[in-house]
């Protein structure tokens, strides 16, 4: 018997019960689309990571505040060593650093009229939207005179704006935050939100401002540093991690209290969780495809016992052994494919919704899709080993008294 005469005789028996083929696929169905659509999930978050860290500049290094230590155990609270004078430093003595920013930043309430929203208020220097590529849509940032006379302007994030002034063009109004009157002069381009964090959700006011008029503090909690090149930045980094240990006075055998990250680095944090996540969350899709190859040969199984005597009336006529296991194989690996390809709908179509209601970013990978696909081919085979050797096996005169 040809492979395509076992073809057509599986869909004939297919066919013939179709909502019990439907229901045998529909474990390779959940299956199949379930991995589809964990992976491009998994893809999707891994896609918006790098963009939202590539979208924080280009060779910056990113130094941040340690944390306090007491007799070795971590308080979780920021040291305060770090300050406005180091990134002065940092920006006249090492070499390759184009630009360099301050940041303190804290959580507060900001008020406008009647309305209010807990927002982050970001105090940095002017040059950080030159470091930080993040630059006012609207109006203007505020300049290094209001800077140093610690001027009450916010340049305030879209979202912000959004939420403040649904009806109302923002420049010009005056805001409060925390009691304090502020001015805005500028609405920042959009950045996205992540399923992390909303990029547009702060509001930016001068870092002297923050500090000494907002939360009283003299310290900074991350500098922003702009390398000339990517070639540049391991020298850049050794350089300004020795210059700050310098400044914070520590001695060799002390570890740094401070922490300096490349967009490299963070990156490769970033990227290693989703993989792990993706990876995860396809394995856990993917015992759905072997529930399903369990259903498989369960109703091959039954298969072979209803036609037991049509077996052997095939066998009667000259059929071979392998001509049987041929036949079942095909049937079980026919459902299957069928489940996989209608699976590979409910996974596109499924990614598309999550991507759409759940505001999830998601990203069909072909490679997931031929995975799973190979996956699920491979589950009709195995699952259909048994039954059809099962098949092949039965004595023909048995068969053919079988009722």
């Amino acid at each position: 018997m040809t492979l395509g005469a076992s073809f057509r005789i599986a869909v004939r028996a297919m066919a013939a019960n179709p909502l019990r083929s439907l229901l045998t696929a529909l474990g390779v169905i959940i299956g199949v689309g379930a991995v589809i659509a964990m992976v491009a999930i998994g893809q999707g978050a891994r896609r918006a990571v790098t963009d939202q860290v590539q979208a924080l500049g280009s060779n910056l290094l990113t130094v941040f505040a340690g944390q306090a230590q007491i007799a070795r155990i971590v308080r979780g609270d920021p040291v305060q060593t770090l300050n406005i004078e180091d990134a002065e430093e940092i920006r006249k003595t090492t070499p390759g650093v184009t630009g360099v920013s301050a940041e303190y930043s804290r959580q507060a309430q900001v008020v406008f009229r009647a309305e209010n929203v807990i927002s982050q208020i970001s105090g940095v220097t002017p040059e950080f939207q030159e470091v930080r590529n993040f630059r006012p849509a609207r109006g203007e940032f505020f300049t290094e005179q209001e800077m140093r006379s610690r001027a009450k302007v916010a340049v305030v994030g879209k979202t912000v704006a959004d939420r403040l002034f649904p009806d109302t063009e923002p420049i010009g109004q005056r805001i409060k935050i925390r009691g304090i009157t502020f001015t805005v002069i500028g609405v920042m381009e959009e950045k996205g939100a992540t399923s992390f964090t909303d990029r547009d959700d702060i509001v930016f006011v001068p870092l002297a401002t923050a500090q000494r008029r907002l939360f009283g503090v003299t310290h900074v909690r991350t500098i922003h540093v702009q390398v000339a090149s990517a070639e540049e930045m391991p020298a850049a980094q050794e350089a300004l991690t020795e210059l700050l240990r310098q400044r914070h006075r520590l001695a060799p055998h002390q570890e740094n209290d401070f922490t300096v990250r490349s967009q490299a680095d963070i990156l490769q944090t970033f990227t290693s969780v989703s993989q792990t996540m993706t990876v995860l969350l396809g394995g856990i899709a993917a015992v759905s495809l072997v529930v399903g190859g369990i259903g498989i040969m369960n109703i091959m199984l039954v298969s072979v016992t209803e036609r037991t005597r049509e077996i052997g009336i095939r066998m009667a006529v000259g059929a071979r052994r392998r001509d049987i296991m041929l036949q079942f194989l095909v049937e079980s690996v026919a459902l299957s494919v069928g489940g996989g390809l209608i699976g590979i709908g409910v996974g596109v179509m499924g990614s598309q919704l999550i991507s759409r209601f759940a505001g999830w970013a998601t990203l069909l990978s072909l490679q997931a899709v031929l995975l799973a696909f190979a996956f699920a081919v491979a589950v009709g085979v195995f699952f259909g080993l048994y039954p059809a050797q099962r098949a092949a096996r039965l004595d023909p005169i048995v068969a053919l008294r079988h009722e």
